[in-house]
């Protein structure tokens, strides 16, 4: 259990700087751009495009159908019983692990 927790926290750790690094590294576009030389793709920009969007724009709703009780005209319901029960038998109680 420790482990998957601190997993989830090294995701989220590797996420956080990701998209830091994404942001210095577009901040080294704003210097001016020369006219004469033709546009190209960052390959880094491309590469950190998805850090962005890691989260979907909006939330996932999922859709489920209303519940509806259904009432039969003269059934008991029925109820389960969670009082714990004296034991009757005369032997040791079977062990948990078997």
């Amino acid at each position: 259990m420790p482990s998957r927790r601190l997993l989830s926290w090294l995701f989220a750790l590797t996420l956080l700087f990701g998209q830091a690094a994404a942001f210095a590294h577009a901040l080294t576009h704003l210097r001016p751009h020369d006219a004469g030389l033709p546009d190209k793709v960052c390959e880094v920009c491309v590469a950190h495009a998805q850090l962005g969007a890691a989260l979907p724009p909006s939330p996932v709703v999922v859709a489920t159908a209303p519940i509806i009780p259904v009432y039969t005209p003269g059934a008991t319901p029925a109820w389960a019983d969670l009082a714990p029960r004296p034991a009757c038998a005369r032997a040791p109680p079977a062990p948990l692990d078997a």
